[in-house]
């Protein structure tokens, strides 16, 4: 049966695809026969027990594996059916190397590099072609991001070129070139065949001493319960237990299948993914893979053929996959794909001549932010894991392959992983289904959209709000989302608020028309221009530098450290010196072993209290620490796990939401705060970096005061304080705060002058200028490390010390008015020597402002002269601009400010 596409009479074959297989090979091999063939498979005999159990024969299951073994790990991999069953055998299995993040540059290369290798190390060919890839854009605007991956690739080794239309028809000459303006082109890039990459990840695991059992399904867990919580002792099989205390879950759209029993939740959900294989196109064999970004499709060079997918608006989304549907496929539901055709011709026209020869729709595990779900377990001690790839496993499948059994070996990562790990997620987010599948939703059908620094989701909003929300909402704030929570991120002069999700109009939803929300937030989707509210931001930023503003800090994260080895335990997580007298209030970084920074955090030592929520009773010593909102739950679970492994007798609270933050910070922040708070709020009765009990009066109601632990600190390096209120009180304690500040012209200041203001100053932002790869050293912070007793990651801290720095923290501004974003390469005396971590706009010193880790070509110790004796240029968008870099923020930088001292 033929049906008739669309005008160009695409001839398409329709058939059942179900329970059939098609395996996408470049060098068009079937192995259906071999892997479907009924035999009686010989007795199974596993061993006893391992050192580490791989669930899963997958992509990310193999690569695991081989790197495990590789390291000398005694390792086993168990598959319920044969290997690629589930959703590696139907991947598209396509490679690239650019993306709008460096760690994921990092993975892919990493992936890449390995499939390079592969076959002089097994004498096993892997699959891998290097046939280059080429991303399409049809705008000036997505041409502009385009040239930002080319910057960063540039800074990184990625060979790269931006081409025209032309010159991008010589790399392929079937496009036609007046449909799109130019293009990203990446020779390096490629497609690698899933059933022979795994057979050479297998084989070479084998001769490291690892085994892979195909056929034997893990029917379940095998947990105790220990002091510690939930513990994993081994896995159960149709043909025996296994015991080991460490396995790693890599079993893709079943990954929550085999947690949930337990109570472990993952924020994950199946969705049928498709191609379609077109008939033989003459001309096509050996021609680079493509992306259509605007159009949502891709093409795969297959031999002679093309491979056509992409990402719809509307994609099918699955309750659960059934057990037994290894090497199934759905049929392709052509009103869901039909979306991709249009376009794929008017870039391509030769393919609208042609029939199509196979489709393939099968099942894909995806995930909220469209990230894989990556790490240990939140709930079971020895449970990792290593799914959710969101289409993207065999790319990325060799990068995360490495970093999990890296993760298994060393208790952690070498790169930064947070954008990967599990606990970027809350357990409350993990059990949430409608806001998995929202959110899950938008990113499958944003995947291909632009990456703007201050673009917003609309699925999933108002999921938590803080006990300020609603006042927040009363002074026009446009809301951002973090964690879950709602933030302000600066404040309009009309109500822009978020709508319910309407799923882009898809599955029968009508889309909102006129949405306020929307037209605010078009005003940020720029990369050549500043935000349309860069103007409105920098109000608010000076209003705090030149007077006063209101911070609702609310979504910050608040841990309370109890028990009686409380003490002991902050002494060792924590590099800076917490044995404090009470009130003293420390800000320093728990550390790795190689020293990076796992967190940084305010840590004021305390005394036990009448048990409200901001003055807690408890035995033993107690301590409040309070961090960043966006890393919350995995600042939270970095303390709880080192109480655990370390058997300290103390325990930590989260309690974020019980709690609200009103920060008041600038020059006219001690006045006006004066007039609300019992205490004098003098230099000697609080100092700098110091926490103590008040009461706040009620200016609109004389009969009413709340009690409040006031802390002397600032994220933006000027004479403030904050006000942490127990969640009742926040709205009273806030209008009473506006209502004594209005005749000095008190304002409200959001999330986006907060980050600006910061970052002008010289301040940290955890996960972008201060990673888990990056030591309080490197970054500036050694006044953090104490040089006396022993603490986690000293070691590594005191050999820096010795030894010296070959990457170290520098700042960097420029004269031209052009805005920057992040990823922007950086060059000294002509050489690529980093790129920015972290970009805003200073606006106090009028110029944009950057944060970048220099490091030498030749990887040598930096001191200061080599900083000092550089010239400075950051690429933006194809262009050096020259820039001057300083060692330390040129934002105030004797620290005068946050001590009261303006003359």
């Amino acid at each position: 049966m033929w049906r008739r596409a669309n005008s160009k009479n695409i001839k398409i074959p329709l058939f059942n695809h179900v329970k059939s297989r098609y395996l996408s090979s470049i060098k068009e091999k079937s192995v259906i026969n071999e892997n479907l063939n009924i035999t009686s498979p010989p007795p199974i005999q596993l061993p006893h027990e391992a050192d580490v159990v791989v669930i899963g024969g997958g992509s990310a299951g193999c690569h695991t594996l081989y790197h495990l073994a590789k390291r000398g790990v005694k390792a086993i991999l168990l598959e319920r059916a044969k290997l690629t069953a589930g959703t590696t055998w139907h991947t598209a299995g396509l490679v690239w190397r650019l993306r709008p993040n460096d760690v994921d540059i990092q993975l892919l290369a990493n992936s890449r590099d390995m499939l390079m290798q592969l076959e002089q190390e097994t004498g096993l060919d892997p699959g891998w072609i290097q046939n280059g890839g080429i991303f399409i854009a049809h705008s000036k605007t997505r041409l502009d991001e385009y040239k930002r991956l080319a910057t960063v690739g540039n800074a990184l080794g990625i060979e790269n070129y931006i081409l025209t239309p032309e010159e991008t028809q010589k790399v392929f000459p079937l496009l036609d070139p007046a449909a799109f303006v130019g293009a990203l082109y990446s020779p390096g890039d490629g497609v690698v065949d899933p059933a022979m990459l795994c057979t050479a990840l297998t084989r070479a695991a084998s001769k490291y001493g690892a085994k892979a059992f195909e056929n034997t399904p893990v029917n379940d867990l095998l947990i105790t319960t220990t002091n510690k919580g939930k513990k994993v002792i081994g896995v159960s099989t149709p043909h025996g237990d296994i015991k080991c205390e460490t396995v790693i879950n890599a079993t893709g759209v079943w990954g929550r299948d085999l947690v949930e029993k337990h109570g472990s939740f993952l924020p994950l959900i199946p969705m049928k993914h498709a191609y379609i294989v077109s008939e033989t196109i003459p001309g096509v064999r050996g021609l680079p893979n493509l992306r259509d970004h605007d159009y949502s499709t891709y093409f795969r060079i297959q031999g002679d053929a093309i491979c056509l997918g992409g990402y719809e608006p509307n994609p099918i989304l699955l309750e659960r996959v059934p057990k037994d549907f290894h090497f199934g496929l759905y049929d392709l539901d052509w009103s869901v794909f039909d979306t991709h055709l249009n376009g794929a011709i008017k870039l391509c026209p030769p393919f609208g001549n042609y029939g199509v020869k196979s489709t393939v729709c099968g099942p894909e595990s995806f995930t909220p932010d469209h990230k894989p779900l990556m790490g240990p377990d939140n709930v079971i001690i020895g449970l990792f894991h290593n799914c959710g790839f969101n289409s993207a496993g065999m790319m990325f499948g060799g990068g995360c392959g490495e970093q999990i059994a890296l993760w298994v070996i060393n208790g952690k990562p070498d790169l930064a992983m947070f954008g990967f790990d599990l606990r970027r997620f809350t357990e409350t987010q993990n059990r949430a289904s409608q806001w998995i599948s929202e959110k899950s939703h938008e990113s499958y059908a944003k995947n291909y959209s632009m990456v703007f620094k201050y673009d917003q989701p609309l699925a999933g909003r108002n999921f938590q709000r803080d006990p300020l929300h609603e006042e927040m909402l009363t002074k026009n704030a446009f809301m951002e989302e973090k964690q879950g929570w709602e933030r302000p991120g600066f404040f309009l002069t009309n109500q822009a608020l978020v709508l319910p999700y309407d799923w882009y109009g898809s599955y029968g939803n009508k889309r909102h028309k006129d949405c306020a929300y929307e037209r605010v937030l078009e005003g940020d989707l720029k990369y050549n221009t500043f935000s349309q509210h860069h103007n409105l931001i920098g109000e608010e930023a000076l209003a705090c530098r030149n007077n006063a503003v209101v911070f609702n800090m609310s979504y910050f994260c608040k841990l309370f450290l109890e028990g009686p080895e409380a003490e002991k335990a902050a002494d060792w997580i924590f590099s800076g010196n917490t044995k404090r007298d009470i009130k003293k209030t420390v800000y320093t970084c728990a550390l790795n072993n190689s020293g990076g920074v796992e967190a940084d955090v305010t840590i004021s030592r305390l005394a036990s209290g009448t048990g409200a929520a901001h003055d807690p009773k408890f035995e033993g010593q107690g301590y409040y620490i309070v961090a960043g909102g966006a890393s919350a739950y995995y600042t939270y679970s970095t303390i709880r796990d080192e109480l655990r492994q370390q058997n300290f007798k103390a325990t930590v609270r989260d309690v974020t939401a019980d709690m609200g933050v009103i920060s008041i910070q600038g020059p006219r922040s001690r006045d006006i705060l004066q007039k609300i708070v019992h205490c004098e709020l003098t230099d000697e009765n609080i100092p700098p970096n110091s926490t103590l009990l008040t009461k706040c009066r009620d200016v609109n109601d004389s009969c009413c005061e709340y009690g409040v632990r006031l802390l002397r600190v600032s994220f933006v390096g000027e004479l403030g304080y904050e006000l942490h209120v127990p969640k009742d009180y926040c709205p009273a304690v806030y209008k009473s705060l506006m209502t004594v500040g209005a005749a000095d012209d008190l304002r409200d200041a959001g999330y986006r002058a907060l980050y600006a203001l910061s970052s002008e100053k010289g301040y940290h932002l955890w996960s972008f200028d201060l990673r888990p790869d990056d030591t309080p050293l490197e970054a500036g912070l050694g006044f953090t490390c104490r040089k006396k007793g022993s603490y986690k990651g000293k070691e590594a801290i005191d050999q820096q010390r010795k030894e010296g720095l070959t990457k170290r923290l520098v700042y960097l501004t420029l004269d031209e008015q052009i805005p920057i974003w992040g990823l922007e390469g950086v060059y000294r005396n002509d050489e690529p020597v980093g790129f920015l971590r972290r970009a805003e706009y200073a606006y106090h010193l009028r110029k944009p402002l950057a944060q970048t880790y220099l490091q030498r070509p030749d990887n040598k110790i930096i001191d200061t002269d080599y900083i000092k004796q550089g010239n400075y240029e950051i690429d933006i968008l194809g262009k050096r601009y020259k820039a001057q870099c300083y060692l330390r923020s040129p934002f105030d930088p004797e620290g005068k400010r946050v001590l009261g001292i303006y003359s």
